[in-house]
């Protein structure tokens, strides 16, 4: 079974490089006894079939709710959110896209195998399918050793692998992320990027990533979206200029392009103009 998408697998009308999310004039108002408090304002973003796009920016400027609005877990005050040319809630439904959150969050009394299937177990797909699909994801993950285990058995980093591995269990296009290496130790947490850019590049899907470390967002991106504090709003876009070189090498880190790049989206996130970069660049 291969696990990367093909023309045949997309929805009728799509090619190369067509927009898998797509946010237009996207605004988020949160009403409160206080005041109503605006934590998105003019959200205008697209990010391609296939394209690694980071979402970073101080606490409080809305990345998570921006994530939150395209998964259609909220909804927008006022703007458009599409996926795949779908409305958000109409992509939910379909399971165009997987989802995977800072806490791993896997069922205690399930072992590894049946956390990966639960998605397809809710939604009816039998077991001998069940089956033969989360062999390979277990193998993509490298925890096939491990299938039997249950969580308290595993490390944060396995543990983070299996939620990843959940979240492409119904073969997503768009895969969501919130954090999901936070609380990870550094150590880790790198080899947790390393693994996450080789399972984008084999199974082909778009990633929106949301993070608060600039090296992390360089390391993993085709283009950076750097947001402003509240009201959240996107200042800049930084395109990495590693996008054809997946999966990432760790040797990647030690070059001049990628301190370079950490450079320049450290300075847009203290609002420093950077060359070549836009707002929003589709």
């Amino acid at each position: 079974m291969t696990l990367r998408h093909t023309p045949a697998a997309q929805s009728a009308g799509s090619e190369a490089g067509a927009a898998a999310v797509s946010v237009r004039a996207t605004s988020k108002v949160f009403p409160s006894k206080a005041g109503d408090v605006t934590a998105l304002d003019g959200i205008e973003l697209t990010v391609r079939e296939g394209e690694f796009v980071s979402l970073i920016g101080p606490s409080g400027c809305g990345k998570s709710t921006l994530l939150r609005l395209i998964a259609d877990l909220d909804t927008a005050t006022s703007g458009t959110i599409e996926v795949f040319g779908k409305p958000a809630a109409r992509a939910r439904r379909d399971q165009d896209y997987g989802i995977a959150f800072q806490q791993a969050g896997l069922l205690p009394w399930r072992t590894v195998a049946a956390n990966i299937a639960l998605p397809l177990e809710v939604h009816g797909v039998g077991s001998a399918q069940r089956k033969a699909r989360v062999a390979p994801l277990a193998d993509l993950v490298g925890l096939s050793d491990f299938a039997d285990r249950y969580p308290d058995q595993l490390s944060g980093g396995m543990q983070q692998r299996v939620a990843i591995a959940r979240a492409l269990a119904e073969q997503p296009r768009l895969l969501l992320m919130d954090e999901p290496f936070g609380a990870l130790d550094e150590m880790t947490r790198e080899r947790m990027q390393a693994e996450l850019s080789r399972i984008a590049a084999e199974t082909g899907a778009a990633v929106v990533f949301v993070t608060h470390s600039i090296p992390e967002a360089v390391f993993l991106s085709d283009r950076v979206v750097v947001m402003s504090p509240r009201p959240g709003r996107i200042t800049t876009v930084i395109s990495t200029g590693f996008g054809g070189d997946l999966p990432r090498a760790d040797s990647l880190r030690e070059t001049p392009e990628f301190f370079a790049r950490v450079t320049a989206v450290r300075e847009a996130l203290h609002g420093a103009p950077v060359p070549g970069a836009g707002r929003e660049q589709r």
